[in-house]
C-alpha cells in the first residue's frame, strides 16, 4: 500500500516589533510556548517583562521594543528590548534590565539558527533608538550572533569593555554536609560561632517559606532591611522603595511559574535574614538576599547562605548560582566564576557620536587605572 500523500505547506516568516502593553498581553501565550521549548530563564519569560513594565517608574521615558520572529502562527524568536531616554539619548537595552541578571534572546531549538540576526535587522530598521547597550551576557548567550558583521549587513554590534562577574557553587559533593566539611576550617568556625551567638538570644530556625505562608510580611521585611543597607552604602534601588510594587510583582511571577524558593532565618519568629531565590534547570539562583544589621556580629546572611546551599545540595541540585555581582560574600563560597560580557552599537549620527564619546571615556578610564600605583589598585 502506498503511503498517504501529505502536502507540506511552508510557513511564512514574518517579523514584528511590539511597542504596547496590549500587544504584549496578546502574544504572551505564544511567547510562553517558545520559552518552554527553548528552556529559557525566567528573565526571558513574558510575565517577567510584563510585571516589570506594569510597575516600572519613569515609564514616560521608556518605550517597549520587543522583536518577534514568527514562523506562520508559531513564535520562533524573541529579543525583549526597551528604550530609556538618558541625557537626550535613546538607549536600547534589555527590557527589565535592572531586575534581570542574565540577558539573552529566545530562539526555537528546532528553528532557523539565523533567525536572530534577521530579527535584529528588523528591530534596527524599525528605529526609535540611538545607542544600543546589551549587557550581562553569558558565554553561551545566543545574542552573541550579533557580533558577527557578516551575518547582518553592517548592523552588527561590537564588544564593549564593561563586564560583570557571576559566582557559583559547583562541585562533586553528594550532600550538603559533604560540601560543608570541604569548607575551610575558618568558614566552618564562623558559621558555628554565628549560630551560637544568635541562639544565645532566642530560638533560631532556618526554613523554606511554604507555598501557603503569606509572602507579604516577608517581602515588607526584605524591603525594610534592604533600604537600611542601601542607605548605609549610599545606594538606591526602586525595587525596595517604600510602597513600590516591583518586588511583589516579580516574586509573584516566580511563584506562579513554580520557581520561587524563599529561605528565612528566624530568631524567636523575627526574620534576621532572607534569601529570595528561584530554582531552574537544576540550579538554585539567589535573586535577593538581605539581613538585619542589628545582628551583623553573628553574620546572619552568611549563616543563611550556608544553610540554603546545604539544602540545595541535599536535593541533588547541581549548582548554586549567586547571579550577577562580584560581592566578597559570594566570592568566599564560590568554586566557579563566569564573566558576563556586554556589547554596544549605534544608529544615526546622534548614536554614533554617543558611542564615540563612550569609547573615549572608557579608554581614558582604563588609562587612569593603569597609571595608578599598584597599592591603590590592589584587592587587598
Amino acid at each position: 500500500m502506498n503511503a498517504p500523500f501529505v502536502l507540506a505547506i511552508p510557513r511564512t516568516r514574518t517579523f514584528e516589533v511590539v511597542t504596547s502593553a496590549a500587544r504584549l498581553a496578546e502574544i504572551a501565550p505564544a511567547w510562553t510556548a517558545l520559552w518552554q521549548r527553548a528552556g529559557g530563564l525566567v528573565f526571558q519569560h513574558p510575565d517577567w517583562i510584563a510585571a516589570w513594565w506594569r510597575t516600572t517608574p519613569h515609564q514616560e521615558r521608556r518605550t517597549l521594543r520587543i522583536g518577534l520572529a514568527w514562523n506562520g502562527d508559531r513564535l520562533d524568536g524573541v529579543i525583549a528590548l526597551a528604550t530609556f531616554r538618558r541625557s537626550g539619548i535613546r538607549m536600547l537595552e534589555w527590557a527589565a534590565k535592572d531586575h534581570s541578571d542574565y540577558g539573552d534572546a529566545l530562539v526555537a531549538p528546532d528553528g532557523d539558527p539565523g533567525v536572530i540576526p534577521r530579527l535584529w535587522q528588523h528591530v534596527f530598521d524599525h528605529g526609535g533608538f540611538d545607542l544600543v547597550y546589551l549587557n550581562r551576557l553569558l558565554p553561551d548567550a545566543g545574542i552573541r550572533a550579533l557580533l558577527d558583521p557578516a551575518s547582518h549587513q553592517g548592523k552588527a554590534l561590537r564588544p564593549n569593555q564593561r563586564s560583570e562577574i557571576s559566582y557559583r557553587v559547583v562541585g562533586p559533593w553528594q550532600s550538603g554536609a559533604e560540601w560543608f566539611e570541604a569548607l575551610s576550617k575558618k568558614a566552618r568556625q564562623n558559621y558555628r560561632r554565628g549560630r551560637k551567638f544568635m541562639e544565645e538570644n532566642g530560638a533560631l530556625r532556618f526554613r523554606l517559606l511554604g507555598a501557603d505562608d503569606p509572602r507579604e510580611p516577608v517581602l515588607a521585611r526584605v524591603a525594610v532591611l534592604k533600604r537600611l543597607w542601601l542607605a548605609r552604602h549610599g545606594r538606591a534601588s526602586n525595587l525596595f522603595d517604600e510602597g513600590s510594587p516591583v518586588l511583589a510583582a516579580l516574586v509573584s511571577v516566580l511563584a506562579e511559574l513554580g520557581l520561587l524558593r524563599i529561605f528565612v532565618l528566624e530568631l524567636d519568629n523575627t526574620i534576621v535574614a532572607v534569601s529570595i531565590n528561584f530554582e531552574q534547570h537544576g540550579t538554585m539562583m539567589a535573586f535577593v538576599t538581605t539581613y538585619d544589621p542589628e545582628y551583623e556580629r553573628a553574620s546572619p546572611g552568611m549563616v543563611l547562605m550556608i544553610d540554603y546551599i546545604q539544602w540545595s545540595l541535599d536535593r541533588r541540585l547541581t549548582t548554586v548560582d549567586f547571579l550577577c555581582g562580584g560581592e566578597d560574600f559570594k566570592r568566599r563560597f564560590a568554586t566557579q566564576s563566569v564573566k558576563l560580557s556586554s556589547m554596544i552599537g549605534a544608529r544615526g549620527l546622534r548614536g554614533h557620536l554617543a558611542a564615540l564619546a563612550d569609547r573615549v571615556n572608557q579608554v581614558s578610564k582604563s588609562w587612569r587605572v593603569q597609571r595608578q600605583p599598584k597599592a591603590e589598585t590592589s584587592d587587598e
